[in-house]
């Protein structure tokens, strides 16, 4: 298997795959067409901060569902694997209040790591043989819209998975941006105006419902108030 893949972009086409999955076999992006996708790679099955990063994504995917976005999990592990790690999850683990968890979103399996290639999952510096855990958020035209990285050792933060899904959301829809640490319901940033005369126009008229820090800094509600 060649190595020639150049991890993608933000901003780029998802790489399309076809793989096995604890779900059937999957045609990614295409079975994911209008919907935001969370794709996201653990080192391996059996491993316990993979175990607990697990639970936590299926305790959350009625939420993600609500946000019309699907999960889907990989690894350079097999189906049988993957099976047998999940059925072991179910039946044996409570970790946080939860117990009994089902995870039903499908876990890719990727022995010949070739979708962990086309996504840039391998970092040699890391490990030859798992995938780090890296995330890829994909809008519904199929577009990477975030990624993120964590090494080996430490487990992702899903309500910040989550936050970031919900502002990308907003700023799609309303056409803003998010400040640092926003939360739903906090304000939000207009875009700065294009030119001297309406850069003067946003510090003088400014409107009720905004608040104007400078001319390229405008917060207002947050539409919607969610």
């Amino acid at each position: 298997m060649s190595g020639d893949y150049r991890m993608p972009s933000i901003g780029e086409k998802a790489p399309e795959f076809e793989a096995e999955t604890t779900q059937g076999k999957m045609q990614f992006p295409s079975d994911y067409k209008g919907e935001w996708v969370v794709l996201f790679s653990h080192p391996a099955d059996f491993t316990p901060v993979c175990t607990t990063e697990f639970m936590t994504f299926a305790s959350m995917a009625a939420e993600f569902k609500a946000l019309n976005c699907k999960l889907v999990g990989l690894s350079i592990d097999s189906t049988f694997s993957h099976i047998a790690w999940l059925r072991t999850i179910k039946e044996k683990i409570v970790y946080k209040g939860m117990k009994g968890v089902e995870v039903m979103f499908p876990v890719i399996s990727d022995l010949t790591m070739e979708v962990a290639r086309k996504y840039g999952m391998l970092q040699p510096a890391a490990s030859n043989t798992q995938a780090v855990r890296a995330v890829f958020i994909i809008d519904p035209q199929a577009i990477v819209r975030a990624m993120l990285y964590y090494p080996l050792s430490n487990g992702r933060n899903m309500d910040e998975i989550k936050r970031l899904l919900i502002a990308m959301q907003h700023s799609d829809e309303h056409k803003i941006a998010t400040p640092a640490n926003w939360q739903p319901g906090d304000d939000v940033i207009i875009p700065p105006p294009g030119s001297c005369g309406a850069a003067k126009e946003r510090v003088e008229k400014a409107g009720a419902n905004t608040t104007v820090l400078d001319w390229f800094l405008t917060l207002k509600k947050c539409p919607h108030g969610k």
